[in-house]
């Protein structure tokens, strides 16, 4: 591969939450300069835009030329939306845990491959890249190193991984993010329904928890509660009280199921 001996301009694509949080990480990136938001969603890209400086191309048809076009997108429309740039000078790379670099060769990139954020991300909230892990991956060597150059500038913390190591990553943040955020969302709800209680009062435990979890060697060993004693008279009790939500219930039976499992092979 030749051309580029470091990435210096860089095009995100696409309007999502994604997209926002690298565009203003990007923008505040000393010696790499954003030039645009291209995206199909006008308005929003338009938001993105002024966030990050007030950059923004327009469609994806007219992407700025750029040394790498970050694609973020949802999983479905990376292949779609790489085909669609208007430039080949430059590498792509998409940011998605569960989607193989190859796609992008399919989509016409000689120089493509993966730049992952391991973090949830939300509209209007700031994330500091240096805590964010790097996920990398190129189409070949080269491309690989380039984008390991650019992804030490945003953040300290960087890993080259394959597609399926990638995809096992993202799994992990499945299970550790989106489903407990899920618990928080169901405690809450029961927590008003059943008590006439804010959710305010969930607050302490969660933060809690969440720190054992970063400070202890596994976070299995901050483990508390009836499951992991076995406390069958607590258990049937709080089943009894979910009969009424059997989705609940079931979701309670199982997570029982499985800290009691666990904590005996410890």
């Amino acid at each position: 591969m030749t051309g580029l001996k470091d990435i210096s301009s860089v095009t995100v694509v696409g309007s999502g939450n994604v997209a926002e949080a690298l565009a203003v990480a990007v923008a505040g990136t000393e010696g790499v300069e954003l030039r645009g938001i291209a995206a199909r969603n006008a308005e929003r890209a338009a938001r993105i835009a002024a966030m990050a400086g007030g950059v923004w191309s327009g469609p994806i048809s007219g992407a700025a030329a750029s040394d790498l076009y970050l694609i973020a997108v949802s999983d479905r429309s990376v292949a779609e939306v790489a085909a669609a740039l208007p430039h080949r000078g430059g590498v792509a790379a998409h940011t998605a845990g569960s989607v193989a670099a190859d796609v992008l060769r399919a989509a016409g990139w000689e120089r493509c491959g993966v730049v992952y954020p391991f973090q949830t991300f939300t509209a209007g909230r700031r994330v500091d890249f240096s805590q964010v892990p790097l996920f990398v991956e190129g189409s070949d060597e080269a491309a690989a190193c380039l984008l390991e150059r650019f992804a030490r500038r945003l953040g300290r913390t960087v890993f080259r991984a394959s597609s399926e190591q990638r995809r096992a990553v993202h799994l992990t943040g499945v299970l550790a993010c989106n489903f407990v955020n899920a618990l928080y969302s169901m405690a809450a709800d029961y927590l008003a329904s059943r008590a006439a209680l804010p959710v305010d009062v969930l607050h302490p435990i969660i933060m809690e928890t969440a720190r054992k979890a970063v400070a202890l060697a596994h976070p299995r060993d901050g483990q508390t509660g009836p499951a992991v004693r076995n406390d069958r008279a607590v258990i049937s009790r709080h089943e009894d009280m979910l009969a009424g939500e059997p989705l609940q219930r079931d979701i309670y039976r199982l997570l029982t199921e499985y800290i009691w499992e666990t904590s005996r092979k410890i």
